[in-house]
């Protein structure tokens, strides 16, 4: 049997002088072994004594493989294989590194032997196995080269980073030097040469593995990332928890991206999903993401990594203060550190996320990551740690919000993005006092626009139908919104106004009656005390009158045509009419999302957009997170996604259309081609200033939709519309319409 030298623990020294006594404890049980403190004192074992002979240091064996206890006699350092293996939990396996004969004299190439990388040489007509790592800085050796000084007939592996050299076949350092690089056990077999590496029979439960087990206790079921150098240990993490079937990991092509689709599937399913980064620019490229899920209220669990604590501060390699760089965004943001509580500290987070529904931070330096926790370690969750959402309003103030409601000759509802799991609710109030509901351009669809006392959207997004109603309207009461100045809601009216969230009432302007409680309660509650109110019962003829009136200027916009591309109600109408009732659309910003607003019609479809932050790019990746959301929730299962951008918000976040055909997913882009930023050029012309850098320079992004493997196709006229939207929408897997629009007929 072969043997196996292994590190010894340092023997104790203990210097006696001559005829001096010592004893040492044989039981184990002494404090200060291996001298004996009396603490075994009452059992059956004496203490040995021991007297020096002479002056001298002797040396006491701290690993007990000694022969001569407790004085060290060197026979710690020799043990076989199979018990050095069974003592550390090891195993070794052999695995398959390259085919026979295909490697060429002094080639060196980068080989995986299981979990191990290692530099396989071949030199002298032998094979040889060594580590990847050059112990210097970590320099892979599978990229160096073998270099020979024939004056001397010496060759060398030398390191491609910093030049260290090493022996080709022992790893061992040139002259006087003691250090070199571990080799492996290498055959050359008749089928391929061979390489064997220890592995451990059970892989380690780590600090990442722990914190992982945590997120999913707490129903996280995403992870968006860029997996990199400073985050591998969470990476192999979330590997574990994808085989075990409770978690699935997207791998995305910008980290913007990343943040952009847990925004988009938080806003969809109410749920945290994570995004993960590297340390430095991966983190700091997740930032526009995430200040869109802040400001539109979506839970949202950021983890990024770092370099080793051990370098913290002097400016490592890809350091910056991540803690202070996230404390703007994060609503709780902490660095992960050895003693931490680790389960616990994930916990916290995500209690932050979901009942703050902000921002939560996680930081984890590179070694922290692969700290081992004990088998035992359990993983925490939500268990015991949330209670209930449900806020009752003030009785005293119902009875004034029911007093003013009964006499009210004009109420009308305002709906926004905050009333949208609660509309039902809302709807039966406006039914019952016969008010016409409006929403917010983020409401948009909480209302079908077909249902007799939808008004549209109100503000500049928004519908005339919408503005007629708020003008003529002697109540406003308001459900979830913001009061934003994209909105437009008057102060000039009577306004009661309900959220759940104090610091939202009469934020901009005093209302008449502010409201604190939970959406849903406070309409069910109206509703049932406003069974006998006796309404006008003219809202609904109204409604219809207006809704004609705006339906044929539709219908006149549409018909435009300047022979420069389609007309925005032209596309918009065409939509309406053949898109899925219930389809998840992600919106984007500029001209596109404006005319979206005015002419596309609702019916089920659930709006995503980037309300607050108004971000370019954010259609593309939030489609992605919105289709994982429908994979994961039950309730949105089978719904069609589709994503609607301008051609300057598609380029920001273009590449990630290969992560949609990557993951399979069904998702349709709609593209309104203009080859210009519209937008900022009717800003630029509404200040009567030039119009100055808003053209494009466009590839063809039907064509680059086909590279990638998706389904691309290209509408220039009027009559190519409704086929290629029906072809893309019904094709299973990722499809862009490319289509020519004219900027000049919004």
């Amino acid at each position: 049997m072969s043997e196996a030298r292994i590190p010894a623990k340092t023997p104790a020294p203990l210097e006696l002088k001559e005829g001096e006594t010592v004893y040492w404890c044989t039981c184990g049980r002494s404090k200060n072994q291996p001298l004996c403190d009396g603490s075994h004192a009452g059992t059956d074992f004496t203490p040995q004594e021991w007297t020096a002979e002479k002056d001298g240091k002797y040396f006491f064996c701290q690993c007990k493989r000694t022969q001569t206890p407790p004085l060290c006699d060197g026979s710690h350092k020799k043990i076989t294989e199979e018990e050095l293996d069974a003592s550390e939990g090891m195993k070794r396996v052999w695995y398959k590194v390259a085919g026979a004969g295909e490697m060429q004299e002094k080639e060196i190439r980068t080989v995986q032997a299981g979990s191990a990388t290692i530099a396989l040489v071949r030199f002298n007509s032998e094979y040889a196995a060594l580590s990847n790592a050059c112990p210097h800085q970590g320099g892979p050796l599978g990229e160096g080269s073998i270099e020979c000084d024939h004056e001397n007939e010496e060759c060398w592996l030398r390191c491609p980073w910093h030049g260290w050299d090493f022996h080709p076949l022992t790893g061992k350092s040139p002259g006087s030097h003691d250090d070199g690089v571990p080799t492996h056990p290498v055959e050359e077999r008749d089928d391929g040469v061979y390489v064997q590496v220890r592995e451990e029979k059970e892989s380690k439960r780590t600090v990442a593995n722990l914190m992982a087990e945590t997120m999913v206790n707490w129903g996280v079921k995403r992870v968006f990332g860029m997996v990199g150098h400073s985050n591998l240990g969470l990476a192999d993490a979330f590997r574990v928890e994808e085989e075990k079937g409770s978690m699935t990991y997207i791998g995305i092509r910008h980290e913007g991206a990343a943040s952009f689709a847990c925004s988009g599937y938080a806003k969809l399913s109410g749920m945290p999903a994570a995004c993960m980064s590297i340390a430095g620019p991966g983190a700091t490229n997740l930032m526009t993401g995430l200040w869109d899920a802040k400001v539109d209220r979506a839970p949202l669990l950021a983890l990024t990594g770092q370099v080793n604590t051990q370098v913290f501060g002097p400016g490592a390699f890809q350091e910056i203060d991540l803690a202070d760089a996230f404390a703007p965004v994060a609503a709780f943001s902490q660095t992960v550190l050895p003693n931490s509580r680790h389960e616990e500290l994930m916990t916290l987070a995500l209690k932050n996320a979901t009942v703050q529904r902000d921002v939560a931070h996680l930081i984890f330096p590179d070694e922290v990551q692969n700290i081992a926790v004990a088998e035992s370690a359990a993983a925490s969750g939500p268990d015991g740690r949330i209670g209930s959402e449900v806020i009752h309003p003030d009785e005293d103030v119902i009875g004034k919000v029911l007093e003013r409601i009964r006499k009210a000759q004009r109420p009308a509802i305002v709906a926004g993005y905050g009333a949208r799991g609660s509309m039902d609710a809302v709807i039966a109030l406006a039914e019952t006092i016969d008010a016409p509901v409006l929403t917010t351009f983020k409401a948009k669809g909480q209302i079908p626009d077909h249902h007799p006392l939808a008004a549209g959207v109100l503000g500049r997004s928004g519908t005339p139908v919408a503005s007629w109603v708020m003008n003529e309207s002697d109540l406003l009461v308001v459900f979830g919104a913001s009061f934003s100045n994209h909105t437009g809601i008057t102060a000039k009216k009577s306004i009661i106004q309900v959220d759940f969230d104090r610091m939202t009432l009469g934020k901009f302007h005093p209302v008449d009656i502010p409201v604190w409680g939970e959406i849903g309660v406070t309409a069910e509650r109206l509703n049932a005390d406003l069974g006998d109110l006796k309404p006008r019962g003219d809202a609904r003829e109204q409604v219809a009158g207006r809704w004609k009136i705006w339906r044929e200027e539709k219908q006149r916009r549409a018909a435009r045509d300047n022979g420069k591309g389609l007309a925005s109600a032209w596309i918009f109408e065409v939509l309406s009419r053949l898109c899925p009732e219930d389809a998840v659309i992600a919106v984007d910003v500029g001209n596109n999302t404006y005319s979206f607003g005015r002419y596309f019609e609702c019916r089920r479809q659930r709006i995503l957009m980037s309300g607050y932050l108004g971000s370019i790019g954010f259609a593309l990746p939030a489609a992605l997170g919105a289709w994982c959301a429908t994979e994961d929730f039950e309730a949105y299962r089978g719904r069609k996604v589709i994503a609607i951008s301008g051609d300057g918000g598609l380029a920001q976040y273009m590449a990630e259309f290969t992560t949609a055909v990557h993951y399979g997913m069904d998702i349709t882009h709609i593209l309104l081609n203009n080859s210009e930023l519209g937008k900022i050029s009717k800003e630029q012309r509404g200040e009567n200033r030039e119009v100055w850098q808003t053209t494009l320079r466009n590839p063809d992004f039907a064509s680059y939709a086909d590279s990638c493997g998706g389904l691309g196709l290209r509408v220039t006229s009027r009559d190519e519309l409704a086929p290629a939207l029906e072809k893309a929408l019904a094709h299973e897997g990722a499809s862009l319409v490319d289509i020519l629009s004219d900027n000049s007929l919004l």
